[in-house]
This record gives C-alpha cells, structure tokens and sequence, in this order.
C-alpha cells in the first residue's frame, strides 16, 4: 500500500474514533455548575434581552489590542538581523509606550473597574 493512503486510512479511522468517543463520554446530566451563570456573569437560563455593562466589552477589546502586540512584536527577533537594528527596536519601544500609556490612562480614569 502507498504511504500516503496509509495515512489518510489512519486519520480517517482515527477522526471517526475520536468522534464517536466524544458523543458517548461526557456526562449528559445538568449539576448545579453546569447551570451557574458564565465567567462573563450572563445569566444562561435569563432572557437575552436584558441590559449588560459596556465594561465586559472593554476588557475584552484590551485583551485583543495586547493580543494585537504579541503579534505585531513577534517579528522583532528578525527585525535585529535588518541593516539597521536600531530601527526596529525602535519601533517596538514606541509601540510598548503607546501601549502603556494607553493603559496609565485607562487606569486614571477607573475604566478597568467594575464596580461603580
């Protein structure tokens, strides 16, 4: 047999496997934690129409700007191979500074506090 159909015979069988095993494990009956509300604190049983705060919103719009970072500084490490070294570790310690100021000043006006 080609390797290659080998291969595709294995993760077939193995995906059906998994697949099956997965509908046949977990346990199906609700307890008191699978009912308690989410870590976002939305009432999964409420109706979905009732009024939220606007700061679940903003932690995760920081969570994904700082996110943003790590992808954006992931080429860094290539960037100090360049002709001019200086220039990217420049551009990163920029980016680092905005990045903190923005959160000094989200800090100073009690933007990441929950409660009012």
């Amino acid at each position: 047999m080609n390797l290659i159909t080998t291969i595709f015979i294995i993760m077939a069988t193995l995906s059906l496997v998994l697949a099956l095993v997965s509908f046949w494990l977990p346990q199906m009956n609700a307890d008191t934690e699978k009912l308690s509300p989410y870590e976002c604190g939305f009432d999964p049983l409420g109706s979905a129409r009732l009024p939220f705060s606007l700061r679940f919103f903003l932690v995760a719009i920081l969570f994904l700007l700082f996110d943003l970072e790590i992808a954006l500084l992931h080429p860094q490490p290539c960037g100090d191979q360049a002709h001019i070294p200086t220039q990217a570790l420049f551009w990163a310690t920029t980016l680092l500074i905005l990045l903190t100021l923005g959160m000094i000043f989200q800090c100073t006006q009690a933007g990441l506090e929950w409660a009012e």
